[in-house]
């Protein structure tokens, strides 16, 4: 029992080690990020059509949550943009923002997610988001980031627009051009221009000047505060909320409230889908963060305990008044960089935010929706990378295709087509990669015992010996593939009289794939050529041994591709000298 509790509570584990040097560092890092999350937690209420204080909300219980379930000592778990953004497009289509109805069905969301990740934790599946290839999910994230950029331009000209699609935004844009509040428009120009020169300039500028790195590094971290101080100065000094200025207004002071998600079958029939991509786009992006995050300093991820411990966060935002979380990027990274050693650092960072959910929200009574928009549109344009394009096109053109719809698809039709696009090509080029293995006929390196592939190496054969090497498991969705291919080559080669299999490679035959060898066998038999194997590896054996196929195979298995090419080569038989076509 208490090695299961320690398996399922990390805490138990790291916190036994806990010292007076670990609190302070954490706590060093906790009062950096509590400072750059609270104008964050905000904008992402924002872009997820929520009230602010559900930004707060959401960023309190749940990183409680995953401080004692996580595993990452340094991942930070809150609201983000591509999740808020994906929460704001799932919930239009069930209610209309600023209702009852919308905030009600965004806690229900989150705790959709968080039981679909905690059951995916529980039945051991972190498994799963390896079938999500990078570069896709790459593509998402760009086409998002340009998404959310968008659609805070209208907060940040004072205009009204809208759309879940880049045709739509920009279409609604100009059209409301004219619209155009002067005022906010200073504001949020003004807003974005100045935190994208922190987030550039800044550091640099005070190491000229002599800070220090530390000091100079929490000055820069804390930069969007002092855009939010000096914006909300502004239009409290100067009373532009009078003058069209669009302001946060009365956020309720007080801690994360008891909530009730709806959980009705109909509700939850329409977010089931929306709730599966949110968490699947969410432990991807978050276990990407934690692991690069880990092996800077030799730790461990363990994705199923993650997936225990981004579920219950998310159960945490659905019964405390939030909306679907994960691991940020951003957050994460300063958390690291500030010297978190532990995730106490999140729950330092949690007891923050609560000080400032009770004490700091009649501050921000005049802060401007500008600058908040100016803050997500800083945060996720560093998410934008159109690169992947170039290096998909580069490295692989099935890749590019893949990334390319992706992207095209986001922007064009919403993020839940650009998503779930992602997810179908990514398992797609999964099984077309899978279902067609690189099948290479080799032959012997003059003077070795080393066999390569004839396109690439001039090699020895012989004209009535065809080796093949197979460099994939053989499974289901690939056998037929290799029927095929070898029934080719020997039908367009009289002179073949063996056929050698060169097993190196194949770590798994299953019962399909054995079907196939079988079948193979028979094919060749007809033909009057027999059907070898070598360099068979022993669990592969072990398997074979159960079949009948080593019963009745019409050649020999042979423990290396030397001794059957010394064993089947015609004495004195002519040896061929390959042309190598290609070159490594």
């Amino acid at each position: 029992m208490p090695s299961l509790l320690t398996r399922y509570v990390p805490l138990l584990t790291w916190g036994r080690e806990y010292d007076r040097l670990t609190l302070t560092n954490d706590l060093i890092a906790a009062v950096i990020v509590t400072i750059m999350l609270i104008p964050q937690s905000l904008a992402y209420a924002l872009l997820a059509g929520l009230p602010p204080e559900a930004g707060l909300y959401a960023s309190i219980v749940p990183i409680l949550l995953y401080a004692v379930f996580g595993t990452s000592r340094a991942l930070a778990v809150g609201p983000v943009a591509v999740v808020s953004l994906m929460t704001a497009a799932s919930l239009s289509e069930i209610a209309a923002q600023g209702s009852m109805g919308y905030a009600v069905a965004a806690l229900s969301l989150a705790a959709l997610s968080g039981a679909i990740l905690l059951a995916m934790g529980l039945l051991r599946l972190g498994f799963l988001a390896n079938f999500l290839s990078h570069p896709v999910i790459a593509g998402f994230i760009t086409a998002s980031g340009v998404l959310i950029a968008t659609s805070q331009i209208k907060h940040l000209l004072g205009i009204h627009a809208e759309g879940h699609t880049l045709p739509e935004l920009l279409l609604s844009l100009l059209e409301h051009l004219p619209q155009l509040n002067w005022p906010t428009a200073l504001i949020g120009g003004g807003a974005t221009a100045f935190l994208f020169w922190v987030r550039r300039g800044l550091n640099p500028a005070l190491r000229r000047l002599g800070v220090g790195t530390r000091q100079a590094g929490f000055l820069t971290k804390a930069g969007p505060v002092a855009a939010v101080v000096v914006t909300t100065l502004a239009v409290w000094g100067l009373g532009l909320a009078q003058s069209g200025v669009k302001i946060v207004g009365a956020v309720p002071q007080a801690l994360p409230p008891l909530t009730l998600p709806d959980l009705s079958q109909d509700l939850l029939a329409q977010l089931l889908l929306p709730a599966v991509l949110i968490s699947v786009i969410g432990f991807v992006e978050s276990i990407s963060v934690a692991q690069t995050l880990a092996a800077k300093r030799r730790q461990r991820i363990d994705p199923d305990q993650e997936l225990i411990g981004l579920g219950t966060a998310n159960l945490g935002a659905a019964f405390t008044g939030g909306f679907p979380v994960t691991g940020g990027f951003s957050r994460s990274v300063v958390n690291f960089d500030a010297g978190a050693e532990t995730p106490a650092a999140g729950a330092f960072t949690a007891i923050g935010l609560a000080i400032a959910a009770v004490a700091l929200t009649p501050l921000i009574y005049f802060l401007p929706k500008a600058t908040l928009a100016a803050t997500i549109i800083t945060a996720v344009l560093g998410l934008v990378d159109f690169s992947i394009l170039r290096k998909s096109w580069d490295y692989s053109k099935a890749d590019f295709a893949a990334v390319l719809a992706t992207i095209a698809l986001t922007l064009l039709m919403g993020v839940e087509a650009g998503v779930s696009a992602g997810v179908v090509l990514s398992i797609g080029l999964h099984l077309y990669k899978s279902s067609r293995p690189h099948i290479a006929e080799v032959g012997r390196v003059p003077g070795t015992e080393h066999f390569r592939n004839i396109l690439r190496h001039e090699v020895e054969t012989y004209p009535s010996l065809l080796t093949l090497r197979v460099d994939e498991s053989l499974f289901f969705a690939n056998a037929r593939f290799l029927e095929d291919c070898i029934h080719r080559r020997v039908a367009d080669d009289p002179q073949i009289d063996h056929v050698v299999l060169h097993c190196a490679a194949i770590n798994d035959i299953d019962l399909s794939a054995l079907d196939s060898l079988e079948e193979i066998m028979h094919r060749l038999s007809e033909m009057g050529v027999t059907l070898h194997l070598s360099e068979v590896k022993g669990p592969v054996m072990d398997r074979l041994r159960r079949g009948a196929l080593l019963d009745h195979l019409t050649g020999k298995v042979f423990l290396s591709q030397h001794d059957a090419v010394e064993a089947l080569r015609p004495a004195g038989g002519e040896t061929r000298l390959s042309a190598p076509s290609l070159r490594d």
